[in-house]
């Protein structure tokens, strides 16, 4: 199956919980799922759960099935709590730290952003989005493409950068000084919802 391209607020009606922090999704005007009539269904039973579950964690990290599988056998083959890993390991790819960082909008803009070849890490062009970062890292992007990224650090002036990067806005770099953990990470999600589905 092809990557999804469609309406992304139908994503996160679909799965009840907003997918990006982007008011359109974060609006509470449209509970009820995507649709002439919002279909309302049956209730969830076990599978459904865990499904829908997975498919939030999928759809806020933008990541095929495929990718979202070997994450998790890579996650259940590292030491520690496979839910915690997991998150560890979503949490540290370079288009997500893009978007924590605010340079970009969503991890839609923040993806688009790195596959053009205009983020550098550790002063090196990366144009892959699923790039793992490693502590001491440093992402700066290129000259061109500065006064967008500072735009889009004013449009969300009030976000949050978690404590695991270190951002200086006057350069526009960013530094990688501690591995995620889960409590920094500013999205619900049940990880032990999806290792079952996996189990």
């Amino acid at each position: 199956m092809a990557r999804y391209l469609g309406p992304k607020v139908k994503l996160s009606r679909r799965v009840g919980a907003p997918i990006a922090d982007l008011p359109k999704h974060t609006t509470k005007r449209r509970p009820n799922p995507p649709g002439m009539h919002g279909y309302r269904g049956r209730r969830l039973r076990d599978y459904g759960l865990r499904l829908n579950e997975k498919q939030k964690l999928r759809y806020h990290y933008n990541i095929m099935e495929r990718q979202f599988r070997r994450y998790m056998d890579q996650a259940g083959r590292t030491k520690g709590n496979t839910g915690q890993v997991l998150l560890q390991i979503l949490e540290s790819r370079l288009d997500n730290a893009v978007r924590r960082s605010g340079m970009a909008r969503s991890i839609w803009a923040a993806r688009q952003m790195v596959v053009h070849g205009h983020v550098l890490i550790n002063g090196r062009k990366v144009d892959r989005p699923s790039f793992q970062l490693s502590v001491g890292d440093t992402i700066t992007v290129k000259e061109g493409i500065k006064k967008l990224a500072r735009e889009n650090m004013e449009s969300l002036a009030g976000q949050h950068v978690p404590e695991w990067l270190d951002l200086v806005p006057a350069d526009l770099t960013v530094k990688v000084v501690a591995q995620p953990t889960p409590d920094q990470i500013p999205f619900e999600v049940d990880m032990n919802l999806i290792v079952e589905f996996y189990r």
